[in-house]
């Protein structure tokens, strides 16, 4: 019998939903049945659809505490309950930290850390009034776990995300499960910027022990478990999707035959 996964009736939020991995885990989301809202602070040039659904956007600054809270009453006040956020509104420009100044650092440390707080403590609110509680996934990164030169101010956001939803887990516990997903390198619609043109995109895929970079859909579908009762005993966890990390340098550098 094959295993399904039905959210229906279940009402998600999505920071940044609008395109790449966030979209992805939206289209997801509505495929699952859920009803989703997504908010971003510009609307898409077109709505996130899929399975002949689409979600609702409402425009929001995550850095404004204000507007994120009147932003999760209008969403339970719209629409009855709120059972699950993804912080999935993050990144951050390539830049070494010697080539920016400290006040720049800091905005990527208030996008990637401070922003998704200040998200889930107004979806806590919520949620620990209703009943059933809720779920909250933190999109954090392999850049979180090792070092990321160009990326570092991000990388140390994304540690300090994994070490927030692991403590929001154990204080929240039993109404609102906390969890973490772990994504590696995923081709969206901006990944020239990173990896180049489609030759090169193929060449960084080569790296990753599966062969590719992951699909917006491959983040989709582990956010789809995670908010899913077949992850009602799974909090405080970290779950990797990132097809088995990085080969190790030292495998291609040794000069013995294996």
């Amino acid at each position: 019998m094959a295993v399904t996964i039905d959210l229906s009736g279940t009402v998600a939020v999505v920071t940044g939903g609008t395109r790449g991995v966030g979209a992805g885990i939206v289209r997801a989301l509505l495929e699952a049945g859920a009803e989703v809202v997504t908010c971003a602070r510009r609307a898409p040039e077109e709505p996130v659809e899929a399975a002949g659904r689409t979600a609702r956007f409402l425009p929001l600054d995550l850095r404004d505490p204000a507007a994120v809270t009147a932003f999760f009453d209008r969403v339970r006040d719209d629409h009855g309950r709120l059972d699950l956020l993804v912080n999935n509104a993050g990144g951050t420009p390539f830049r070494m930290l010697g080539d920016g100044s400290a006040e720049q650092q800091a905005r990527v440390v208030e996008l990637n850390l401070v922003a998704p707080l200040t998200a889930s403590l107004a979806a806590y609110e919520v949620m620990r009034l209703q009943r059933g509680g809720g779920s909250i996934i933190m999109i954090g990164s392999v850049s979180g776990t090792r070092p990321s030169p160009g990326s570092a101010a991000y990388g140390a956001a994304k540690a300090g995300l994994d070490s927030l939803a692991r403590s929001m887990a154990v204080e929240w516990a039993p109404l609102v499960r906390v969890n973490t997903l772990v994504p590696g390198m995923v081709r969206t619609e901006l990944s020239h910027l990173h990896y180049g043109d489609e030759d090169g995109i193929a060449s960084v895929g080569r790296t990753v022990p599966l062969g590719r970079l992951a699909e917006p859909a491959d983040i989709g579908a582990a956010c789809v478990f995670l908010a899913s009762g077949r992850a009602a005993y799974v909090t405080g966890a970290s779950l990797l999707v990132h097809g088995g990390g990085e080969r190790p340098a030292f495998l291609d550098a040794a000069t013995v035959n294996h």
